[in-house]
């Protein structure tokens, strides 16, 4: 496939490039997404639409793309209420609560599936700290499913699930820039879970990303500001909360627990292991313990559909 004309089109500058359509998206990264693509046209791409910013419909097609390249995907699904937890951007401030409240869940009856790199520079990742845990890796979907099945709860990385995804997520450090595949990987869902939480980092991904989730036919999923990230509500201070239950979203909210503040500063990542052990023995601070409950009422309402009393919703579309 010549891409060229698609690079021109999203390539035309600030007041000149436009958005392609789900169909054209969904082709165009198929062919960039094939080991042999060109590495120029691949760079080019990445870069235009980082500057232009893709649309919902352009981010449905890329995630149509993506999935299509993961073995199994479609014929191997996960059981009723599970959820999906991508894990992509790692923790240098404050340990991992919301794993620790996904174990809880899955002690509880939930079935998790967590995906996410198994290395993040200057960061810890939620593998690294999972290893800690009888959370068991994958080494494909269908020995996820199996796992999935038998222990509700697996953690599967992307150079397993999608390696040519992998191969262009990894492109940041040459690039100067995180690219779209960021996105496509946390919404990438490959066991097709019926919930789904969804952290980001900047506020203007919320709204796409869910309108994306529309698209793609996602029963629910809750797209928030993520702790560094990370799908990890925070106890008090949430800026952005978006409840997409098919065809509808609303904006939520919940009172503040009146802790102290997520931490500012980076911390000795080491030490970050070692509170997320202590999290799992039951040792907690009042700001931890906070978060935990808040992560078990998300992971309740994206495993059931029952909604918490405490929690307030609106209309936006």
């Amino acid at each position: 496939m010549d891409i060229a004309p698609f690079i021109k089109r999203v390539a035309r500058g600030k007041h000149g490039s436009e958005h392609l359509s789900r169909a054209e998206a969904e082709s165009v990264f198929s062919s960039l997404l094939a080991p042999d693509a060109e590495p120029l046209q691949l760079g080019a791409f990445l870069i235009a639409q980082r500057m232009k910013g893709e649309s919902s419909a352009e981010l449905a097609g890329f995630i149509e793309a993506a999935r299509a390249r993961i073995a199994g995907y479609g014929a191997l699904n996960a059981p009723a209420g599970a959820v999906d937890l991508p894990c992509y951007a790692g923790k240098r401030r404050a340990a991992h609560a919301h794993l620790a409240a996904a174990i809880e869940a899955r002690d509880h009856g939930t079935p998790l599936f967590i995906h996410g790199v198994d290395h993040i520079d200057g960061r810890v990742t939620a593998w690294q700290v999972l290893q800690q845990t009888s959370v068991r890796r994958a080494s494909s979907l269908s020995e996820a499913m199996t796992i999935l099945q038998g222990e509700h709860i697996v953690y599967a990385d992307l150079a397993d699930l999608c390696p040519d995804l992998y191969r262009i997520y990894m492109l940041r450090p040459k690039l100067g820039v995180r690219s779209f595949s960021n996105t496509v990987a946390r919404l990438l869902n490959p066991a097709r879970c019926d919930g789904q939480l969804n952290g980001f980092f900047h506020t203007p991904y919320a709204e796409y990303m869910a309108t994306a989730n529309r698209l793609l036919g996602q029963p629910r999923s809750l797209i928030f500001m993520g702790a560094e990230g990370e799908p990890e509500l925070y106890a008090d201070r949430q800026k952005v909360i978006l409840k997409q239950q098919d065809d509808s979203v609303r904006r939520v909210s919940y009172p503040p627990a009146g802790v102290g503040a997520y931490p500012r500063s980076a911390a000795d990542l080491s030490m970050l292991q070692d509170d997320f052990a202590a999290m799992l023995a039951g040792r907690v601070d009042r700001r931890q313990r906070a978060v935990i409950a808040r992560m078990r009422e998300a992971f309740n309402w994206a495993g059931s559909g029952e909604f918490s009393a405490t929690w307030i919703e609106e209309t936006i579309s």
